[in-house]
């Protein structure tokens, strides 16, 4: 009985350490890298009509050409946090 208890309390313990709110945004996301909004530091002008948590997408081509698009949540600060990036194919099987 005692090792089944002491069992649970480990699992419960390391449950606890796996599970994130989904309200947090204090981690620091991923480096900007060139054509970023944020890849030379915070953007001078405060998004103030935007709230809080919303996100928003941003397109660009990279230095090797690649088209990238990177999804941006502003912060309780109003900086911006890079939370998703995603390269497209630069071409496409289906194309004839």
């Amino acid at each position: 009985m005692r090792r089944s208890m002491g069992f649970g309390l480990i699992f419960a313990v390391a449950l606890t350490g796996c599970t994130t709110g989904s309200g947090n945004y204090s981690s620091t996301g991923l480096a900007p890298i060139p054509g970023s909004i944020t890849y030379n530091g915070q953007p001078r002008t405060k998004l103030t009509k935007s709230p809080a948590g919303s996100s928003f997408p941003h397109s660009f081509t990279d230095q090797w050409g690649r088209e990238v698009e990177e999804i941006y949540i502003i912060r309780p600060d109003r900086s911006l946090l890079i939370a998703e990036r995603h390269y497209r194919p630069i071409f496409s099987l289906d194309d004839d």
